[in-house]
């Protein structure tokens, strides 16, 4: 008897010791997030209106038909993009640049997107010089028409990534952007992002802003209204997307930390993405493997360089329309996360790479990756141990206010900044709609990310080597 009560004490004692551990170490979790997404806040509401106000006295138009300015060579990798590779290509002809050419990569498309780009645009095999600086999958044919600076490389398959590399062999121009074939640019994208490595000549990347185009109006490549999606899952991307961009990589580009550069727009200077030999071709985060190992690369080398972030030049793509797209989406996110931090795992915590080394990794690898196993143990075992009384109401309060509150905070911030400086969503309404889901999605979008994510954890070596398949719909 004494030692069943002796037993169950000792039990009680440990569950009791083991949750008070783990309710701390979930506390910690969200101070660091807090303290970090506070920085970033304070920064991006000096350094965005503070550039706006800069580039607002800028000659945009002068750049654009300037000579001089850097050429770009715009890569577009198309696996079944039938239903909008057209309008994703007359935005891009319809840019205000001078020196620019668009390189669609047909990887082995089994819908029409090859014959689609063909007829509409007129084109026809050419005998175009290859320089293969970077290993890809065999190129079939090029097709080209001279009223157009478009050309179409057809490929064998080899995914998005040699897809990438194989536009930067047949490129001829020291810069290249990289944006996904249901994607839209501002007509000035491309300036903005050339004063960036015009200002400061060691620029190596550029990152721009990524816009949910879902529930705006689109006709001839442009956006001709913006507007806010109808579907809630989409609305709560536009807020996500909001918070990411304008606060988070605004932050960390301010410090030089910048870990990922969107696979949906960024741009790039060649000849550097050659030294590193170009795009991982076996991985899903092949946009976060490679501005990683640039960083690498660079500092290894101890070169100057820089790679930044614009809150200006603003790229438009369709965000995921239901449950199941969102969750392959999330899902290759999260495993792309794991893969280049792991096989980068040698930078983190390590001082030869600075701040990078000893802030922006351990941050992702800390509160990024693992983030989502720490917020789920969160929600479900702090209000249980309030409920059971091992835990003040006073540290449950404090939790609230961390895990709920700031978060609410934030993404209130990133609509000012919308609303203030870019203005994107000129509709009072469309900010009002915005506002309410940055709170909601606190109670129910978040969670349910975190869960996905989560998944993707545990199930990372089943779903490493899964691109997933992601359904285009056609702009409205």
């Amino acid at each position: 008897m004494i030692d069943n009560v002796m037993t169950d004490f000792f039990f009680y004692n440990f569950a009791t010791r083991l949750i008070l551990y783990i309710s701390y170490l979930v506390l910690f979790y969200y101070v660091v997030i807090c303290i970090v997404n506070a920085k970033q806040l304070v920064l991006a509401l000096s350094s965005i209106p503070s550039y706006m106000r800069k580039a607002k006295f800028m000659d945009v138009r002068t750049y654009s038909q300037s000579t001089n300015v850097p050429p770009f060579s715009i890569l577009v990798p198309a696996y079944n993009e039938e239903k909008t590779i057209i309008e994703s290509i007359k935005s891009l002809l319809d840019l205000n640049y001078s020196v620019y050419e668009i390189i669609i990569i047909n990887d082995g498309s089994t819908d029409a997107t090859l014959e689609i780009v063909k007829n509409v645009f007129k084109l026809k095999p050419v005998n175009y010089p290859l320089r293969p600086k970077l290993s890809t999958e065999e190129v079939l044919e090029v097709y080209s028409n001279p009223d157009f600076p478009l050309l179409l490389v057809d490929k064998k398959n080899g995914g998005k990534a040699d897809a990438l590399n194989a536009g930067i062999n047949i490129s001829q121009y020291p810069y290249f952007v990289s944006i996904d074939a249901d994607s839209l640019l501002d007509p000035d994208a491309l300036t903005r992002l050339a004063l960036a490595f015009l200002e400061y000549k060691y620029t190596i990347a550029v990152g721009g802003v990524v816009r949910v185009v879902n529930g705006s109006i689109v006709k001839d490549g442009k956006i001709v209204e913006p507007s806010v999606p109808a579907k809630s899952i989409e609305r709560f991307q536009a807020v996500e997307y909001l918070r990411a961009f304008l606060i988070g990589r605004t932050g960390w580009g301010y410090f030089n930390l910048l870990l990922i550069v969107s696979g949906a727009f960024g741009a790039f200077q060649k000849g550097t993405v050659i030294e590193v030999g170009g795009y991982t071709t076996d991985t899903v985060g092949e946009d976060m493997e490679l501005v990683l190992k640039l960083h690498k690369h660079m500092r290894e080398k101890k070169y100057e360089y820089k790679i930044s972030f614009l809150p200006d030049p603003v790229c438009w793509t369709q965000a995921p329309t239901t449950v199941r797209e969102l969750v392959n989406q999330r899902s290759r996110w999260q495993v792309g996360l794991i893969d280049s931090l792991n096989r980068n795992r040698e930078m983190a915590f390590n001082r030869k790479y600075g701040y990078l080394g000893m802030v922006s990794m351990p941050y992702y690898i800390l509160c990024e990756m693992m983030g989502p196993i720490v917020e789920i143990v969160g929600i479900i075992s702090i209000p249980l141990a309030y409920y059971f009384g091992i835990l003040s109401f006073e540290f449950l309060m404090v939790y609230i206010l961390l895990s709920v509150v700031f978060g609410v905070i934030i993404s209130m911030g990133s609509l000012m900044l919308e609303e203030y400086t870019l203005n994107k969503y000129p509709k009072l309404s469309d900010i009002i709609v915005l506002g309410i889901y940055s709170v909601l999605e606190n109670f129910s979008y978040r969670p349910f990310t975190m869960l996905i994510r989560l998944n993707a954890i545990l199930f990372y070596r089943k779903y490493k080597h899964s691109w997933g398949k992601a359904k285009r719909k056609r702009f409205m």
